[in-house]
């Protein structure tokens, strides 16, 4: 059965999850994924049932986007040399009622060549959303649906849709890297390798702002020491000794 979409919140770390059952599945082209975690073992999965255009977007631990255990590493160098891989998400922890761990969304396109958008084979975007998000107890994030259009904005605003407007890298929010550059960091997928840091603009209004208060501040620091020397000269003076 071949999917044109799959979306997917798989479970996480899966261990074990039954491979020697499996082991020699047609499912495993980029190879079998070790009992002890099932993370590639749903990605080939959720791949190999892809239609030629198909697409799919599913959740995953952070770990998957940088693990080189058993043969994970060599599984995920696999799918992004078949040039698969088309985005990768981080997103803030604390997400999930059931677990605190950080995790990131992978999505798979089939045809990053696909009539209606932008050609984007041979590269990836990443997105590091790990700063978005709003806290809604000592337990929880909530991204707003403002962070989730911005997101979902950025992504298909690169892949070429007009609608989402033009797309531009952002420093520490997005940028699309070519494989070449992905091969560089030893196919690690995690997005904070990519986007850099945020750039920082000067706010002239605010520094000049928050000058004065502090010159106000250290103008009253000054007389209130003026005045503690003055007391403290009174009280020695008073048992005969000048300072």
């Amino acid at each position: 059965m071949k999917m044109d979409f799959v979306l997917a919140n798989p479970p996480f770390n899966q261990d074990p999850w039954g491979a020697g059952a499996v082991k020699d599945d047609v499912r495993w082209k980029y190879g079998t994924p070790p009992d002890s975690n099932a993370n590639y073992a749903w990605m080939q999965h959720f791949l190999h049932h892809l239609a030629p255009n198909g697409r799919a977007g599913f959740v995953m631990a952070n770990g998957s986007m940088t693990t080189t255990a058993h043969n994970e590493g060599d599984i995920r160098k696999g799918l992004i040399e078949d040039d698969v891989v088309d985005c990768i998400v981080a997103l803030p922890p604390q997400l999930f009622f059931s677990t605190g761990i950080p995790v990131c969304l992978w999505f798979f396109d089939r045809d990053k060549a696909s009539s209606g958008e932008r050609d984007r084979r041979g590269e990836i975007l990443f997105i590091d959303a790990r700063q978005m998000g709003e806290a809604v107890s000592r337990k929880q994030i909530r991204l707003s649906d403002e962070d989730v259009a911005e997101i979902a904005r950025t992504y298909h605003a690169w892949r070429g849709q007009p609608e989402a407007g033009e797309y531009e890298d952002r420093p520490g929010f997005c940028r699309a890297a070519t494989l070449e550059q992905v091969e560089a960091q030893g196919f690690g997928l995690s997005p904070g390798r990519y986007v850099g840091a945020a750039e920082t603009v000067d706010d002239e209004v605010a520094f000049e702002t928050r000058m004065i208060e502090l010159i106000e501040r250290l103008s009253l620091d000054l007389s209130l020491a003026d005045e503690l020397t003055a007391e403290v000269r009174s009280a020695l003076g008073a048992v005969g000794y000048d300072v």
